[in-house]
């Protein structure tokens, strides 16, 4: 396999760039430039040269085979980050027989090759470089560690054990399952149903906390809806004026409210509009609103509005600052009961991500889904005394489906999509 080096940290002007070498020739090639290098996991200062000439200096580490991230030898160069003289010393590795500049994930996918990480980390891990909130950090952390993982591996072991189990009677083919064997197995295939139920559960919500929530502001014309916008996202994001129907098309805002990714949207305002320009915008700020995971309904005083609060969307009074007698108003001009609403919205969005688990993609959703329907089927089967080979066959395709979504087999064709979303030196 290929020697591969990349600039690990990110580009662009800084302190210090770290550029990684990993592969079988990683050691001569730091040996070839920095000379004695230090012992493993033991940072040491080296001037890096090539063909006698100084290049820069560097921090080295060495990782041997099985100690590094890839699994590999590896050697990283903690150089002086100014983009001229990283790009001296990757030109330096260049020059180096046997090593090349690695491609997207390629480092990732070593890890995942060589058993240092499992697929549901890589994707962790994915999630951790691409992480804006604190919620999404801790999500991407608790997958990246593993946990998910091991959940597979608990319940794939659970498995194995149940199928031989019924091994053991297969070869009595005329006969029923022993009453003692059919209780264990059929106690440890309703512990395995359990815990990915659980983990199928949470799915929901877990996706929220990594795609985010989307929350629409919907009221009448000039009632404050985009000044509102404005307030909460700190900055002119949507044009204000005291002309009905100024906006026309959704404005969408991200942002973090605690903790969680939020998406706000200004939609056009409600009414009975003769411009047909108008009209199709409301009709796509209602629309929209409707699939959104929270309303946020501004009104002045009692209107009437063509679309009805669900039962956790948030009714509030505008222009708290000409009706402060409007009890829990807020007005987007002065700030008047902003960090209320802010509290309002930031509880109910929590308590739909409460009890989240570590299935964060469609692709483990649709494994444990099939793992846990191949559990029930033999399980059916047992305790209908059906064949013990059908039953077995079934607990076969749980384990295939648990072993596709950890990436040990299966998973060839979505490796280079996975692994191309990464950077070159990840």
């Amino acid at each position: 396999m290929d020697t591969i080096f990349a600039l690990a940290s990110a580009r662009g002007k800084a302190g210090v760039a770290v550029i990684r070498v990993s592969g079988n020739l990683a050691i001569a090639a730091g040996q070839a430039l920095c000379g004695d290098l230090p012992l493993p996991r033991r940072a040491a200062l080296r001037e890096v040269r090539l063909e006698g000439r100084l290049v820069d200096q560097a921090l080295v580490l060495v990782f041997e085979p099985g100690a590094s991230f890839t699994g590999e030898a590896t050697v990283e160069l903690q150089v002086h980050g100014g983009t001229a003289s990283v790009r001296a010393v990757l030109q330096a590795l260049a020059a180096q027989p046997g090593l090349r500049l690695a491609e997207p994930g390629e480092f990732s996918r070593r890890a995942l090759e060589n058993g240092r990480m499992d697929l549901t980390q890589i994707e962790g891990l994915a999630d951790l470089i691409d992480a804006e909130t604190e919620a999404q950090r801790r999500q991407a952390v608790a997958v990246m560690s593993g946990h998910l993982g091991q959940r597979a591996e608990r319940w794939r072991a659970d498995l194995v054990r149940a199928s031989a189990l019924l091994a053991a009677v297969i070869d009595f083919s005329d006969e029923d399952v022993p009453e003692e064997v059919s209780e264990e197995v059929v106690a440890l295939l309703d512990l395995i149903e359990g815990g990915i139920s659980r983990e199928l559960e949470g799915a929901g919500a877990a996706e929220r906390i990594r795609e985010g929530f989307e929350v629409a502001i919907v009221g009448a014309p000039n009632v404050g809806k985009s000044t509102l916008l404005n307030a909460l996202a700190g900055r002119e994001a949507a044009i204000t004026s005291d002309v009905a129907g100024t906006t026309r098309d959704v404005i969408e805002v991200r942002m973090e409210i605690d903790g969680l990714a939020v998406t706000l949207l200004d939609t056009a305002g409600l009414r009975d509009a003769d411009d047909r320009v108008e009209r199709i915008g409301i009709e796509r700020g209602i629309d929209r609103a409707r699939l959104a995971d929270l309303r946020i309904f501004l009104k002045d005083g009692a209107e009437v509005l063509p679309l009805d609060p669900a039962l956790e969307d948030i009714v509030v009074q505008a222009k708290a600052d000409l009706h402060p007698e409007r009890e829990g108003s807020v007005s987007g001009k002065t700030g008047a009961g902003l960090d209320g609403l802010l509290l309002r919205i930031g509880a109910v969005l929590a308590g739909r991500v409460s009890g989240s688990s570590l299935v964060i993609r469609e692709r483990h959703r649709q494994a444990l889904s099939e793992a846990a329907g191949s559990v029930g089927s033999a399980r059916a089967v047992i305790v209908g005394g059906g064949p013990v080979e059908l039953a077995a066959a079934e607990l076969q395709a749980s384990a295939r489906a648990l072993e596709i979504m950890i990436g040990k087999v299966g998973v060839e064709d979505l490796l280079d999509e996975v692994f191309s979303r990464f950077c070159i030196g990840k």
